[in-house]
């Protein structure tokens, strides 16, 4: 894939929370999902097994940090880490905070809906709650990124 063509090449680089010369961090800005945070490595690399064993601690290191401070800022009933890069030649990680309340609980995110989404239900108040708590716990997670990675 054409770098100029790649949508994790091509990012607006607002949701780029931290980068480092092989991977950054970013914020999914998913609407219904808000708690979507996604570690993406920078080259087109297809597999895992692609990088180097050190280039797989490193990364792996990355993403148990985000889930880590995403359970202590955000305090989810679940956490999912998944590597689904079927459309796109890039190793990245989602790491999404999930409540049993959530339109597809227990499925995966890109489960058909089950539950109503609306305005009034409690899912809908605790989906506000979480994106207000987002600068909190994505500058949290810069502060911890900045010191394990200066």
């Amino acid at each position: 894939m054409n770098p100029d063509d790649c949508p994790l090449c091509q990012l607006d680089e607002s949701i780029v929370l931290f980068s480092r010369p092989k991977w950054r961090v970013i914020d999914a800005r998913d609407p219904v999902f808000p708690a979507f945070t996604r570690v993406i490595w920078h080259a087109h690399i297809k597999e895992m097994s692609d990088l180097t064993r050190t280039e797989r601690t490193d990364l792996m290191a990355v993403v148990f940090e985000v889930e880590s401070i995403m359970r202590e800022r955000l305090n989810p009933d679940k956490i999912n880490v998944a590597s689904l890069g079927n459309q796109v030649p890039h190793v990245h990680w989602h790491v999404i905070g999930r409540w049993r309340d959530d339109p597809t609980f227990p499925d995966s995110i890109w489960t058909p809906t089950k539950k109503p989404v609306s305005e009034e239900t409690q899912a809908a108040a605790r989906q506000k709650s979480i994106a207000s708590r987002l600068p909190e716990y994505h500058q949290a997670l810069i502060n911890h990124l900045n010191r394990l990675y200066p």
